[in-house]
């Protein structure tokens, strides 16, 4: 594969196992109950959104970027909870006919609590997304807004917004970080950038080279995040915090905020998105490292050093991408 596409390689960490993505498919990984890799890989589609010619263009595609990812991740969570339910049910039958039982097939009632789980896997992101610009966009406007009643300047309210918007946010990476279950898919988080460092760095795609890796990357997901906070605090700072005048109430006037954050969010996430793709095509650039420092470094909140389990779960997801882009390029369409 050319290495412009190995450039274009990401990933996602999820419940005992690894997703990785290449420009022409997805693979998942999962370490079932039973203890060995289950690897599913399919072709990406594309939706009526990555349709749009318009957002692929630079500063717009970050957009379409988050939303794909958002769509991928939900796609890699429903067959991680497949693997991991249907693992556990085969366990139980193993228990069962070695005791001398027999059990039947899947109930009606199991069957509708898989479709239960596939809704609440969709309903956990969107109420997930609303939460968080609850919590890092809405909350920070509603605390801060009362320093208006004190003489405080607009500019100097902002400015409070933005440093709670970051002491929420990396509070909460540090708090979920500490939960046994969410330490573990921090592993796998590590072990998907560990896996995309050895293939980048040209190195062959085994536990030995794979365990010598970084796992801090600058493409991740958590430093798009601490970019798009960097330039928050820039912009957010300087825009006039009463656009119609004067303040008109506490919270007329934090969610008069709350709502023109909203409309400019998207051009800072394109921008951060493209400071990414920069930085990742530069990482090995000092200065660049130097500028991209915070992202990087917030990645110890979100990242823990894989084990081996870990590593080979990535290196099944993938090795199962990176197999299919070559069957593509050799223009065999490959099974899945």
């Amino acid at each position: 594969m050319p290495e412009a596409e190995y450039l274009q390689m990401g990933g996602q960490a999820v419940i005992e196992g690894v997703m990785m993505r290449s420009p022409h498919f997805f693979a998942v990984a999962v370490r079932s109950p039973k203890g060995d890799v289950v690897v599913h890989h399919e072709p990406l589609e594309k939706t009526w959104i990555g349709r749009q010619a318009w957002l692929k263009w630079p500063f717009f595609r970050g957009s379409l970027a988050l939303l794909d990812t958002m769509a991928l991740g939900a796609r890699a969570m429903r067959y991680a909870a497949k693997v991991i339910t249907d693992g556990e049910e085969e366990l139980k039958r193993e228990a069962a006919e070695a005791a001398g039982e027999t059990l039947s097939g899947p109930t009606k009632s199991e069957q509708n609590q898989a479709k239960i789980q596939d809704v609440a896997i969709g309903g956990a992101l969107v109420i997930g997304l609303a939460m968080g610009l609850f919590l890092f966009n809405y909350l920070p406007n509603l605390l801060a807004q009362p320093l208006e009643r004190f003489g405080a300047s607009g500019m100097l309210i902002n400015l409070v917004v933005e440093i709670i918007k970051v002491t929420f946010f990396l509070g909460y990476l540090w708090g979920i970080g500490q939960l046994p279950d969410i330490k573990e898919v921090f592993r796998y988080h590590g072990a998907e950038h560990k896996a995309i460092n050895a293939v980048e760095a040209g190195r062959p795609l085994n536990l030995e080279e794979v365990r010598a890796q970084t796992r801090l990357h600058p493409r991740c997901g958590t430093s798009f995040a601490i970019v798009v906070l960097i330039i928050s605090f820039i912009v957010f700072t300087f825009v006039p915090r009463y656009p119609f005048g004067a303040p008109r109430g506490w919270f007329i006037d934090a969610s008069v905020r709350f709502l023109i954050e909203l409309v400019v969010l998207p051009l800072i996430s394109g921008l951060a998105y493209e400071a990414i793709r920069w930085a990742g095509k530069m990482k090995n650039n000092k200065i660049v490292q130097g500028i991209f420092w915070p992202g990087l470094m917030s990645q110890y909140l979100t990242t823990r050093d894989p084990e081996d389990k870990h590593l080979e779960v990535a290196i099944a997801s993938l090795q199962a991408v990176i197999d299919a882009e070559k069957v593509r390029a050799a223009g065999v369409a490959p099974s899945v």
